[in-house]
């Protein structure tokens, strides 16, 4: 296999796992939504939480923000707007409970703040309703 090949391979698969990336984390992400407006699946934490409240906010952007960016609709915006709910979430839940996210928990707030900064700047890619805009 030459270095071309690999580039030839590489050019057809990058945007293909760039869409399967967007599709699979919205799809982790928005179940933290339903977690949380609507306590399924049961017994997940944190469970239901009051929607007036800032993890009833959190569980909105949750919801509707994974699906807008399951479908790749407006996904620069709400991806950059998730991406900050991340990093609000892990300084205020995480970061006060040590410094180390390993042991504060907060890694996964920190993949998901920089996965969606990640889609803020690449966009949806293919496969995506904004591709079908020519956004």
């Amino acid at each position: 296999m030459t270095i071309n090949s690999l580039n030839t391979t590489a050019a057809t698969w990058t945007p293909r796992l760039h869409a399967t990336f967007r599709i699979v984390l919205s799809i982790l992400f928005l179940a933290h939504g339903l977690v949380k407006l609507f306590g399924f699946p049961a017994g997940a934490q944190p469970g239901q939480v009051p929607l007036i409240s800032l993890f009833g906010l959190a569980a909105v952007l949750e919801l509707v923000g994974g699906v807008a960016i399951l479908f790749g609709a407006l996904t620069r915006p709400v991806a950059f707007i998730l991406s900050g709910e991340m990093a609000v979430a892990y300084f205020m839940v995480h970061a006060p409970q040590g410094f180390f996210p390993v042991l504060n928990g907060g890694e996964l707030a920190i993949i998901y703040c920089f996965a969606f900064l990640y889609f803020a700047a690449a966009g949806a890619g293919p496969w995506s309703i904004d591709a079908k805009r020519g956004a």
